[in-house]
């Protein structure tokens, strides 16, 4: 932001400027009034930080991360396509949509992280929650094509509505065409769990099979619920997974299916993913029956690399895997498409038994967040995030009840926040 303009936001009374203090680097701190605040000379509450963005190499950050453990984000900007590019004065905006449960106060919290870790990340917040009409809905929608790129917390869908009222996280993965639903379930430092060095990827094909909404009663006590598994959708997936396997340096990507008994929908799945795998001798290629999947991944996870699977089964292993490594507030989760990309916790659980308690666990938003910044190829925020939530997991005091801890979130915030700026000192010191 030059000064002239800066100047002339501070004239018309539409900002105020102070110099930030106590943060690594220097920032401006501008507060946002509105229009009718200013002319009653009364400030609107949000704060955000302008900072100089540090020129980064892409190829350089990645042989610098190598494959350091817990550090690197997944997947690669080439797999997540074009992000979008920074805007005025060198920030992005993002749609911010907190969600239902623990999503609205753990999205104060990364607001609160990104401002001491001058992230150059400004939030367009929607409001859509379980509730939400439609009118809410296109209006997120809207602001995420606007945008292209989202952070989420999980919106509730009602079992007791009528079932012409559609999943809203559905709906906003189908308008935009999200296709591809990526986690990485990985043992984090600090957290128990009866098995270690686990380290895979799981690839979910985010926009049909059972999730494609179109079931009916044909008489009375016979519903049908069609699984919709197309030749097109299938091909993307599987190119998706092995594409993701072959730049991540992974050497197996296995193909999750039920295809003994679903021989022409599981069967084409399967068969498209052999096609793509020919085109990839390098990396070997298994397939496994889904019920197999299940038993084998609570009995020898490591055995597993990348797996890629339809909506469904996504939609269970992704939850199986959470728990493996600690529960489902330590795991993110992305959804891509050619275009957009909107980022949350991997096993879209809303949290409401534990909403506004002060004890939801905030690594798995934090997570999700430094992907997200991974996308926008701000690497270098990313990345100190990241580290500073991994140094803090290290520190069983701050560990949430979900883990067996007794810490609150606030606090764990807080030491998050502390070793941002431990790791930020050192770095002006270097």
């Amino acid at each position: 932001m030059c000064l002239l303009d800066l100047g002339l936001l501070v004239a018309l009374g539409l900002t105020k400027v102070q110099v930030g203090a106590g943060t690594p680097s220097p920032c401006f701190l501008l507060t946002q009034v509105s229009p009718r605040a200013a002319l009653s000379g009364m400030g609107w509450g949000a704060v955000l930080r302008y900072a100089k963005l540090a020129p980064h190499n892409w190829l350089a950050h990645q042989v610098r991360a190598g494959r350091r453990k817990g550090t690197k984000g997944l997947p690669s900007p080439s797999l997540s396509f074009q992000p979008p590019s920074a805007k005025y004065g060198g920030r992005h905006t993002v749609t911010m949509i907190p969600g239902d449960g623990i999503g609205p106060e753990l999205m104060l919290h990364v607001k609160s992280v990104f401002r001491h870790a001058c992230v150059p990340v400004d939030f367009e917040e929607v409001h859509v929650s379980s509730n939400a009409d439609e009118e809410d809905v296109r209006n997120a929608i809207m602001a995420i094509r606007r945008n292209r790129v989202a952070l989420k917390g999980n919106i509730e869908t009602n079992h007791n509505l009528p079932p012409s009222y559609k999943s809203r996280n559905n709906i906003l993965r189908t308008s935009l065409d999200l296709y591809a639903n990526v986690i990485h379930c990985k043992s984090l430092p600090g957290v128990v769990t009866r098995h270690r060095d686990i380290d895979i990827l799981i690839v979910r094909e985010n926009t049909e099979g059972e999730y494609s909404s179109l079931e009916h009663e044909s008489v009375a006590g016979v519903v049908e619920s069609l699984k919709i598994i197309t030749k097109t959708k299938s091909l993307r997936i599987a190119e998706y997974a092995f594409k993701l396997a072959h730049e991540t340096g992974r050497k197996k990507v296995t193909a999750v299916h039920k295809a003994n008994i679903m021989k022409l929908g599981d069967g084409l799945f399967l068969q498209c993913c052999k096609e793509v795998a020919a085109r990839y001798p390098q990396i070997t290629f298994e397939n496994m029956i889904v019920d197999n999947t299940t038993m084998q991944l609570v009995s020898r996870p490591q055995q597993f690399d990348v797996m890629v699977m339809p909506n469904l089964y996504g939609n269970i292993v992704n939850n199986v895997c959470a728990g493996l490594v600690g529960g489902p507030g330590l795991v993110a989760g992305a959804n891509y498409g050619h275009v957009y990309a909107v980022f949350e916790t991997a096993t879209r659980n809303t949290g409401k038994s534990i909403a506004n308690k002060n004890i939801a666990n905030p690594t798995a938003t934090l997570l999700a967040s430094c992907m997200m910044l991974d996308h926008l190829k701000l690497h270098s925020y990313a990345t100190t995030i990241r580290k500073a939530v991994l140094a803090s997991m290290d520190n069983e005091n701050m560990h949430t009840p979900d883990i067996g801890g007794q810490g609150t979130t606030s606090q764990a915030i807080q030491d998050i926040i502390r070793h941002i700026r431990i790791i930020n000192g050192r770095a002006v010191e270097a």
